[in-house]
């Protein structure tokens, strides 16, 4: 049997390593069989008696042969190995035709389970790559309605290779919306309400909470969908766009959590959240998290662990809010992302 195995470019036949060791067979044979001949007899020996000889030399499996094979056995062994490919470093993105406000999921394949974790970049900022088990990584790349579409290169480097993805993100049409807000309702907020909503946001846990699609959080109907770009009491909110999405949910309506993690953002009007009102942050692990927001009351406080579908709070109307409603704000690594891709197909 021929079997041709490839290295690089330049490709090694394990015929000739075969065919070599059949040489060297032969030639040890012929060697082993004329020593013993011309030990057993004096005068000169005919070419019938050393046919002979070979003949029952090759017919007889003797302890000579399985040595002289075992011998060969770890070298032929050691070409073959040299001679395999290192696996190519696997990546699949998905999803396959992404548009702008999709999470680029990015799972990696490394080969064997214990090689170092691989690295992902998109638009010169790096990415984190989790562990998923047998050796598969996964990152998450958030992309936003105020980027341009277009093409993207994905760079991932892993195994001592290093991969280029190109991943074209369509471009999406977004809606506009004027807001009016009436007095009391359009204050700026302050440093310290924005502060520590960066500071939840930023968070990057190793754990995974969330599993599978997210949970509607209120059964209201949707009344402002993620992405829409806003003039806020005539005034166009340039590098705005609605991070999440917004339920009608009748006033005191419960808010459930659209997936399991820790609550880590627990904020007041009364201790100066007028933006997001009463507000909870829970963190879904590895960058992944909502906020959930102009709440009429909180059931949870920071630290919780909660489950998917728990009930944390209740539909209101603090904060800029012009009616009561509910806003579910769901981010990758500090960026809004649109939730309803998380919620139909779900993220591995």
């Amino acid at each position: 049997m021929r079997t041709t195995v490839n290295r690089g470019n330049s490709k090694l036949s394990a015929e000739i390593v075969a065919g070599g060791i059949l040489q060297g067979q032969e030639l040890k044979a012929n060697q082993l069989t004329t020593t013993k001949v011309t030990h057993k007899a004096k005068n000169p020996v005919s070419a019938s008696s050393i046919s002979r000889e070979q003949q029952r030399f090759s017919k007889q499996p003797g302890f000579l042969r399985k040595c002289y094979a075992s011998s060969i056995a770890p070298i032929v062994a050691g070409l073959m190995s040299f001679a395999m490919p290192a696996q190519a470093l696997q990546v699949v993105v998905t999803p396959q035709n992404p548009e702008l406000g999709d999470t680029l999921s990015v799972i990696i394949q490394v080969d064997g389970n214990g090689g170092e974790t691989p690295t992902v970049s998109l638009q010169q900022k790096n990415y984190p790559a989790f562990p998923m088990g047998n050796g598969r990584f996964r990152a998450l790349l958030p992309t936003t309605p105020v980027e341009k579409p277009g093409a993207r290169v994905v760079q991932v480097a892993g195994d001592g290779q290093t991969q280029k993805l190109n991943v074209q993100v369509r471009d999406r049409n977004f809606p506009t919306q004027s807001i009016w807000l009436p007095p009391g309702k359009d204050e700026e907020g302050t440093d310290a309400e924005f502060d520590r909503v960066d500071a939840f946001k930023a968070l990057v846990t190793p754990e995974k909470f969330w599993n599978g699609k997210l949970l509607r959080p209120n059964s209201g109907e949707i009344t402002t969908i993620y992405g829409v770009r806003r003039y806020y009491n005539g005034v166009f909110a340039k590098d705005y766009y609605h991070r999440g999405v917004d339920y009608g949910g009748a006033s005191g309506s419960p808010v459930i959590a659209p997936a399991a993690g820790r609550v880590s953002l627990v904020g007041r009007e009364s201790q100066g959240f007028k933006i997001h009102g009463n507000v909870v942050g829970i963190d879904h692990g590895q960058g992944v998290a909502s906020i959930l927001m102009h709440l009429s009351r909180i059931d949870v406080k920071e630290g919780d662990v909660v489950k998917a579908g728990q009930v944390i709070g209740a539909v209101g109307s603090t904060g800029a809010s012009t009616g009561p409603h509910l806003h579910w704000g769901l981010y990758v690594h500090g960026q809004s992302v649109d939730p309803v891709p998380w919620r139909l197909q779900g993220i591995e």
